[in-house]
């Protein structure tokens, strides 16, 4: 009987990286929020950022995710009253300038109305 020496223990390489479960729902968050779904960004923004904190990570992706969709919403909600408040300024002069002029077709200073 041989006394074979035992095998030497396989390499694993450095240890692995702690998981973080919610940096994937990070990453999709902040995507979502530059591409102008900015609501759904914020909401996947924060069930990532949610589940890295109960792993005990921090989730960089996730809180971006979040302040980039509440910077656009925000964004978007202005530009949206800005364009209903030029919306209802112009139908409102047009109403105006028809109240004065009565209805047909009228022509002032090169412009066209066509009252109702």
């Amino acid at each position: 009987m041989t006394d074979a020496p035992p095998p030497a223990p396989a390499y694993s390489g450095a240890p692995a990286a702690p998981v973080n479960p919610g940096k994937t729902m990070g990453i999709v968050a902040l995507v979502l929020s530059i591409i102008g779904l900015h609501l759904i960004g914020i909401i996947v923004g924060f069930v990532g950022l949610n589940q890295s904190k109960k792993a005990g990570q921090k989730n960089g992706f996730a809180l971006a995710g979040i302040i980039v969709g509440f910077v656009g919403l925000v964004i978007g909600i202005i530009v949206i009253i800005s364009l209903v408040a030029g919306g209802a300024a112009l139908f409102g002069g047009l109403a105006q300038v028809c109240a004065e002029l009565g209805s047909g077709v009228w022509e002032v200073n090169g412009v066209t109305y066509e009252c109702p």
